[in-house]
């Protein structure tokens, strides 16, 4: 078992450890697991089971840090506040009062450590006649301002912001309006935005077809306009700022598992998890490096991880508190869970295999495809013991014959804060440079280089601190002929990928993903907003269920930026950060 780096003890002082009323540590590591595996596993005995032999099962994987929940689940297992799911969706419809109880109900959440996704396409348009009381809509952006201004007033749970998902149809009359929303960077910073597009959509924008506005309230067409027109508008938005992010949303309905229980309409803030309105989704990363003996993937030893980690996201949805009673409902009625990974690009190097190769792909597909058969037929094993998730007549598994515990197990998060505690890459991501200045914990700089890289530098004797200097200037090795070749292939960074590169590999784990995947498609300085149009074109015709860029150098936070001293940053990646500060 490796020891905590220095930045893992520091983000986990920071964040994680309980502490007395005087702020004094109450915890250390190994107490945290103790916690969280003890509150975690009282939830057998809801079934006739002891919860001793899951708790410590629960414990040795956590304390290993070979498999690590959500952050909620983290800080609050065990405490008076309870509250472990880190998704929610909430509902958001044409009326006042509606709006501000989900107003109410975010800070809420916001304050527990969960993040709040919104679909606010039922709001009718800026200008719009309000029946009740003859005034003028001031239609969704506005509201969004202030569901922003009431996030930057709530810190989640005295530790972590707030952070939100908002989403507008397409063929809402606002859209526009909502696309340029971010064009300020000083505006709605506690959200990420993405537009819900349909397939009718894409295909009337790469025809050069019109695409009808739709009233939301009275379906009647308001105005329409050229599809790619508002195509480019999303795509120049985004290469200058990073937002709007795309969901495709038939591909998400597509996989609903529970389409009888209604229509997916918003993610949480990072895009993972397609939810239903009042649904709440608790996530949990296994670390692949972990996995890795002899330059190979140990899969039995990954399949056994499977298997706990799939029963205590399980028994996290038991024992969690719920902060409202239709959020209670929704959660237990399908139980999903999103079990995903870290550690990908730790994993790949590990093995020899470079990012963004055909065999990065192929063992991409390969390894998330064991990960979803396990978790799916540990989920089979704990229907058996405990039934079907409620909503099961009707869903898709009823009508495959699969039936399991929980309507979803997988999903790919960005694993932010956790990889930093893991001491791995985050989520699927590649290296975003390998000798860095990361920005965490409200502006705390951390410097780091990537141990492996450092490794393998060493063994070739090719180690030193002005080579260190040099790539901390640069970012990456691109062109640095005192790198070995082959080690420069080894240790790509994200701005040395291609686009292409970057949605092969998400593809590869969407296709063995029950929800989505959170990725970022870092993009060099030189890319055109054309070039971001071009992305988003391929990631629809790849059945991505969602795509977000970042180009270098766009205004708002980006992920490597240039410091005083000439130094590679890595910041926020997009204006909004998410639950787990989206920051690989």
């Amino acid at each position: 078992m490796r020891p905590l780096s220095e930045n893992a003890r520091r983000v986990l002082e920071a964040r994680y450890l309980a502490r007395d009323a005087a702020g004094q540590l109450l915890e250390d590591w190994p107490g945290l697991c103790a916690r969280v595996a003890s509150a975690v596993a009282e939830a057998e005995s809801a079934w006739g089971g002891s919860p001793g032999p899951w708790e410590e099962a629960f414990r040795q994987l956590l304390e290993a840090r070979r498999f690590l929940p959500n952050s909620p689940t983290l800080m609050n297992a065990g405490t008076p506040l309870g509250q472990l799911a880190a998704c929610f969706v909430l509902p958001v419809e044409d009326d006042l009062a509606s709006i501000f109880e989900s107003l109410k109900r975010m800070a809420v959440i916001h304050q527990s450590g969960g993040g709040t996704g919104f679909d606010f396409s039922r709001l009718r348009p800026r200008g719009d006649t309000v029946r009740r009381t003859h005034g003028v809509a001031s239609g969704p952006v506005s509201f969004i301002g202030v569901f922003d201004a009431a996030t930057r007033v709530v810190k989640q749970g005295g530790r972590r912001r707030g952070a939100n998902m908002g989403v507008l149809r397409a063929d809402h009359p606002d859209v526009l309006e909502f696309v340029r929303a971010k064009a300020d960077p000083g505006q709605l910073t506690n959200f990420n935005l993405s537009v819900a597009t349909p397939d009718a959509f894409w295909r009337a924008a790469t025809s050069g077809r019109s695409w009808d506005l739709v009233h939301p309230v009275d379906g009647k067409v308001v105005r329409s306009l050229e599809a790619g027109s508002l195509l480019d508008a999303a795509a120049r938005e985004a290469w200058a700022g990073g937002d709007p992010g795309v969901i495709f949303v038939d591909a998400v309905e597509r996989d609903n598992p529970t389409p009888q229980l209604g229509a997916l309409h918003a993610t949480n803030p990072c895009g993972e998890l397609p939810l239903l309105a009042n649904e709440a989704c608790t996530l949990g990363s296994l670390r692949l490096d972990a996995y890795v003996r002899d330059g190979v993937l140990d899969e039995e030893a990954l399949d056994a991880d499977v298997d706990v980690a799939v029963r205590f996201l399980d028994d996290v949805i038991e024992v969690s508190r719920y902060p409202f009673p239709e959020i209670d409902a929704a959660v237990k009625s399908s139980r999903k869970i999103g079990l995903g990974v870290m550690g990908f690009a730790d994993a790949l190097v590990d093995v020899g295999v470079p990012y963004g190769s055909d065999r990065s792909v192929a063992l991409a597909e390969r390894w998330m495809s064991r990960i979803r058969a396990g978790a799916d037929a540990a989920s089979a094993r704990l229907a058996e013991e405990r039934g079907a998730f409620p909503a099961f007549a009707g869903s898709r598994l009823e009508a495959t014959g699969r039936r399991q515990r929980n309507a979803t197990t997988t999903s790919i998060a960005p694993t932010g804060t956790l990889s930093i505690l893991a001491d791995c890459s985050s989520g699927i991501e590649p290296y975003f440079a390998l000798a860095y200045v990361r920005h965490v914990l409200d502006g705390e700089r951390l410097p780091e280089v990537h141990a492996r890289f450092e490794r393998a530098l060493r063994q070739r004797g090719a180690w030193s601190a002005e080579l260190l200097a040099e790539v901390r200037r640069r970012g990456s090795l691109a062109g640095l002929d005192a790198v070995p070749e082959d080690l420069r292939r080894l240790f790509p960074t994200a701005a040395d990928l291609a686009p292409e590169q970057h949605l092969a590999i998400q593809q590869a784990f969407q296709r063995q993903v029950d929800n989505a995947v959170s990725k970022t498609l870092n993009l060099p300085a030189h890319t055109t907003p054309e070039d971001v149009r071009g992305v988003y074109e391929s990631a629809w015709r790849r059945g991505l269920k969602g795509v977000t860029v970042f180009r270098e150098g766009a205004k708002g936070q980006a992920v490597l930026v240039r410091g005083a001293a000439g130094e590679i940053e890595v910041q926020a990646e997009r204006a909004g950060a998410c639950p787990e500060d989206r920051c690989p």
